[in-house]
């Protein structure tokens, strides 16, 4: 079982003192929008335990700006479970539906479907009184993940594995897991020096923070993923590409975790050096102490919230394998 993989990741783990209001306050909020409805997909939502992720995940955050974060986090997983029904078997039309969402980043009006409401409510909040630099970056990163959907649609129409490389372009934009870093940054009350934000340690140490997250995913979600017909999942791309066993796909995955990992850590002692050699002031460095810190809750975080969350242990029982992984749609037909 995928789930019975251990991943020894080096990056502390913390929790943030305002779960419970967070829990109650995400309820109300996911009802208000009509992302979730009362009833079964209520019960099916809250096993998940969004709040827990994002207090994992953000333990800085508290009262708004945790509201935020766990609301982003709710929107991520129910629209992509919107994907698994015939809207993931359609790539035009989930380039369509996509491209309203992306529409809003840049100014225009919602639909009215829960999707687009949540959407824009979340875009919003979070964007203001943000720095126009995160606001600029940000607004391409979510560009990013609406646009990969439709990829990820034809790749499961072509019913095989891509290339690593191509898995890697499609994963890292289906996965967003560029906007919980961004969000992280956000919540902690920080603005990173674009010098430092783009220096090579900074760069590939995001990097690999988002390739940890998505990697530890795909492993757990293998084989929710796997009855769905979905092909951007880790392990089956190294499977097909290496034409090995299940198990040698999963042992690999675990080395491309550990490198991942070492890499960000071997990385994070050549920060203060390299700040110094940019003359940042205390305020600076202090900002990108907190951003390396930001980058290993969100590691650290997902990591404990997947490996409890019925979402994946509890799946089998609560949604059959072969239909979509949701109750009700909510985006427009």
């Amino acid at each position: 079982m995928p789930q019975d993989v251990q991943f020894a990741l080096p990056f502390p783990l913390a929790l943030s003192p305002d779960l419970e209001g967070a829990r109650l306050r995400n309820r109300n909020w996911v009802l208000r929008t009509g992302l979730v409805q009362e009833g079964r997909s209520l019960d099916w939502y809250a096993s998940w335990d969004m709040p827990r992720l994002a207090a994992y995940g953000f333990p800085h955050a508290q009262g708004p700006m945790l509201d935020v974060c766990t609301d982003a986090m709710a929107f991520f997983f129910v629209f992509d479970d919107q994907f698994d029904g015939p809207l993931g078997q359609t790539p035009a039309r989930a380039a369509v539906v996509c491209q309203q969402l992306i529409d809003i980043v840049h100014g225009s009006a919602p639909g009215r479907d829960a999707c687009s409401v949540a959407f824009k409510d979340i875009w919003a909040r979070s964007a203001d009184g943000a720095h126009p630099a995160w606001v600029t970056r940000t607004a391409h990163e979510w560009e990013y993940y609406f646009a990969t959907q439709a990829h990820e649609a034809i790749n499961r129409l072509r019913g095989a594995p891509s290339d690593m490389e191509s898995y890697l372009q499609v994963r890292r934009g289906i996965a967003g897991t560029d906007l919980p870093l961004s969000l992280g940054e956000c919540a902690a009350g920080i603005s990173v020096p674009a010098s430092a934000f783009h220096s090579p340690q900074l760069r590939i140490m995001r990097q690999a923070a988002i390739d940890v997250t998505l990697m530890c995913n795909d492993v757990y979600s293998l084989e929710k993923e796997e009855a769905r017909g979905d092909m951007d999942n880790l392990v089956l791309v190294i499977a097909h590409a290496q034409r090995c066993t299940r198990d040698d796909a999963l042992a690999a995955a675990r080395r491309e975790v550990e490198e991942r990992c070492a890499r960000f850590e071997e990385l994070a002692v050549q920060v203060s050096a390299m700040c110094a050699q940019l003359g940042l002031d205390a305020e600076d460095r202090a900002a990108v102490d907190i951003y390396v810190a930001v980058m290993g809750s969100w590691i650290s975080g997902y990591h404990a919230w997947q490996t409890e969350t019925m979402r994946y242990t509890s799946a089998p029982r609560v949604i059959p394998s072969h239909g979509p992984g949701y109750f009700d749609e909510v985006l427009p037909s």
